[in-house]
C-alpha cells in the first residue's frame, strides 16, 4: 500500500489532492502499526476482545468460561436463542461471523460441518476472515478437513493474520469443567501467545503447522469410535450371558479395559440416557473425513470402517440427534436383543 502511495506522488498530475494523498499514507501507516501492535500484546481480559461462534452444546459452556475469566466477548449462532444464556450474562450479540470478528481480536468457531467451518471463515460478504483486524487471530475449533484448516491459514496470512486449528475432545462434560484436550495446529508462536485464552477451557498441546491440530483429532475420533465398539459389545455379551451388566462395568473399570468411554458413556447406556453430549451426526461427519484421510493414505483401519457403519446405520434410523453412546441401540438390533429386557 505504501509503495502505491509513493508512486501517487511521484506522478506529474495526481489523480488526488496531495493533502487527501498525505492522508491515506497516514491511514495505511496506522493500520500497519495496529496490526503490529495487536499481535504483539499480550492476551488478557483488559488487552484482549474475544468473539465466539457457534454456541451449541459445547460451544456455549466454552464461551462462557472466557466471559465468566473477564472478556470482553461477542457471540453468533445461526439460531440466536441459543446465544441467549451468554448475552443474559453481559455477552454482545452480533449479526454475523463478519460483524462478530470485527469486535474482536481473537475470534474462536465452534461449528458442524466442514461446510460450515468454510462458510463461517471465508465468506466474503458475511464471514470472519472479512471483518478481522490485521493482527487478528480465528481460532477454528471444529473436528474438519486438514486441507481446509490449512486453506484457512493461507487466507489468514494473505489478509495479515493467523489462524489456528484447535479441535478438541471431551465432549460436553469436558466442556463444561474445562478439562478438554485441544489439539493445536498452526504457527507455534500464535498457539503459544492463545495459552491464556485455551487454559480457560482445557489442556492444549501444540501438534505442528496448519492442519496438523486437525490430524491429530482424526487419530483421536479413530481411537474412540473402536472402543465404543468393543465396550457395547462386551456389555451386550455380559447381558446375555446373565450378569448383571452394572457389577460387570464396575469390575472391568479398574483393569486393563477401563477407559474413557466406559467412565463417560457406560452408566448413561444402563440408564437408557441416549442424549448427546456428542452428536451422532458429528461424529458421522468425523469419522467420514478419517475414511476420505486413509484413502488419501492408502491405509485400511477396518475397526474404523466398521464402526462407521454402525453409526450410519443409526442416522438410518433417525437417530443422528442422540448422543454417540445411541452406538448400544445398532449392537442391540443386530442380536435381537436389548439391555433393558430382563430375564432372556
Amino acid at each position: 500500500m505504501l509503495a502505491g502511495i509513493s508512486r501517487f506522488l511521484t506522478r506529474r498530475r495526481p489523480p488526488f489532492p496531495l493533502a487527501a494523498t498525505a492522508s491515506a499514507a497516514a491511514a495505511a501507516m496506522s493500520l500497519s502499526s495496529t496490526a503490529g501492535n495487536v499481535s504483539a500484546r499480550p492476551i488478557s481480559p483488559d488487552t484482549t476482545r474475544v468473539a465466539w461462534v457457534g454456541t451449541g452444546v459445547m460451544g456455549q459452556s466454552m464461551a462462557g468460561h472466557l466471559l465468566s475469566a473477564g472478556y470482553a466477548l461477542t457471540v453468533f449462532n445461526r439460531t440466536a436463542s441459543k446465544t441467549q444464556g451468554l448475552v443474559s450474562r453481559g455477552a454482545s450479540l452480533a449479526d454475523s461471523p463478519r460483524a462478530a470478528a470485527a469486535a474482536a481480536d481473537v475470534i474462536f468457531l465452534m461449528v458442524g460441518f466442514p461446510s460450515d467451518v468454510r462458510s463461517t471463515a471465508l465468506d466474503p460478504s458475511t464471514g470472519a476472515l472479512s471483518g478481522l483486524a490485521p493482527g487478528g487471530i480465528l481460532v477454528d475449533m471444529t473436528t474438519s478437513d486438514p486441507t481446509l484448516a490449512a486453506e484457512i491459514a493461507a487466507a489468514a496470512a494473505a489478509a495479515g493474520c493467523s489462524a489456528v486449528d484447535a479441535p478438541v475432545s471431551g465432549g460436553d462434560r469436558g466442556a463444561r469443567n474445562a478439562a478438554l484436550s485441544i489439539f493445536a495446529g498452526g504457527e507455534a508462536a500464535v498457539v503459544d501467545r492463545l495459552a491464556p485464552l485455551f487454559k480457560l477451557v482445557g489442556n492444549a498441546l501444540y501438534m505442528g503447522g496448519p492442519g496438523a491440530g486437525q490430524r491429530a483429532k482424526l487419530g483421536n475420533q479413530i481411537a474412540i469410535a473402536s472402543t465404543m465398539v468393543g465396550l457395547v459389545e462386551g456389555m451386550v455379551y455380559a447381558h446375555k450371558a446373565g450378569l448383571d451388566v452394572a457389577k460387570w462395568l464396575e469390575a472391568i473399570s479398574t483393569g486393563a479395559a477401563g477407559s474413557k468411554s466406559l467412565e463417560l458413556y457406560g452408566k448413561r447406556i444402563l440408564d437408557r440416557d441416549m442424549a448427546a453430549g456428542f452428536y451422532v451426526r458429528h461424529f458421522v461427519k468425523d469419522l467420514g473425513i478419517c475414511l476420505s484421510e486413509c484413502q488419501a493414505m492408502g491405509l485400511s483401519l477396518p475397526g474404523l470402517a466398521l464402526a462407521q457403519q454402525l453409526y450410519v446405520s443409526l442416522m438410518a434410523h433417525g437417530e443422528g440427534g442422540l448422543g454417540t453412546q445411541a452406538i448400544i441401540l445398532a449392537v442391540e438390533r443386530l442380536n435381537n436383543t436389548s439391555l433393558e429386557k430382563k430375564g432372556e
